[in-house]
């Protein structure tokens, strides 16, 4: 809690925005956004987890109620409303919780002059009441997922260790190149990060040095492994760390918010 504290007082009271993006479903991304938000939570960061995503899969895997008012609520009020920030199993994680409205949002959004900008200023409110906002981005490169690109800091990128999963790697970098330069200037790759590796597996490791020697230090040295107790969790409405914290999914993310934090206070 002394380096929370230090840090505060240095870096001030704004939360460190971060999106988990890939147009690729079924890579990561909820995974790592509830699992790393709650590592930082157990570190003493005051973490806000927002499930921008109409499957509501981040919603569920905190035990959040979504049909409650959630995102979607605050998006289209374009107002923050603390009341709306529901708390999760684990201390300091809280969740704004997604669901089946936030399919229609694109649609509302497609006429609406700034319409990039929704939910930048919908959340402008929560910005001085976290340490960091964690935005769970649908799988694909929409009007949804561009608003999270004009409201962030930072972009992980989870990766699934498969040729497939290669494809649209730079198309998505291509992506958030063209936000940084017209939309955005201070958004930027903050790291891709493997899921579902096993270093057993040929091809895993094949794609893993063919992204590494090509994106260097923007691959993360922590990698996700395949974990039964990390696919049970969601289940049971609970981030790994707090369904068994001594499994290798849970010691993995622990390991990979330690490398965030050295990368966004660097």
């Amino acid at each position: 809690m002394t380096f929370l504290i230090i840090y505060l007082i240095i870096y001030g009271m704004k939360a460190k925005k971060v999106i988990f993006l890939n147009q690729k479903g079924g890579v990561g991304k909820t995974t790592t956004a509830v699992n790393l938000g709650s590592a930082l939570a157990k570190e003493g960061y005051k973490v806000l987890l927002v499930d921008f995503d109409s499957q509501g899969n981040l919603s569920g895997a905190v035990s959040a109620d979504t049909s409650k008012d959630g995102i979607y609520e605050i998006v289209s009020r374009e107002t923050f409303d603390p009341e709306v920030v529901q708390s999760t199993p684990v201390n300091n994680l809280f969740c704004l919780s997604g669901g089946i409205n936030m399919a229609g949002l694109a649609v509302e959004l497609v006429d609406v002059p700034q319409r990039e900008f929704f939910l930048k200023k919908a959340l402008k409110g929560a910005e001085d009441q976290f340490d960091f906002i964690f935005v769970d981005c649908p799988p694909a490169l929409d009007l949804v997922t561009m608003n999270a690109l004009c409201f962030t800091d930072y972009v992980i990128i989870p990766m699934q260790c498969e040729y497939f999963a290669m494809e649209g790697l730079n198309l998505l970098i291509r992506t958030i190149s063209s936000v940084k330069k017209k939309l955005n200037p201070s958004i930027s790759v903050l790291g891709i990060v493997f899921t579902m590796y096993s270093k057993r597996a040929n091809l895993n490791n094949e794609v893993v040095e063919d992204i590494s020697s090509y994106f260097n230090d923007l691959v993360f040295e922590t990698k996700i492994p395949r974990n039964v107790r990390l696919s049970e969790a969601p289940s049971h409405g609970l981030p790994i760390n707090a369904y068994d914290n001594s499994c290798s999914g849970s010691k993995a993310y622990n390991q990979l918010a330690k490398e965030v934090l050295e990368r966004v206070f660097r």
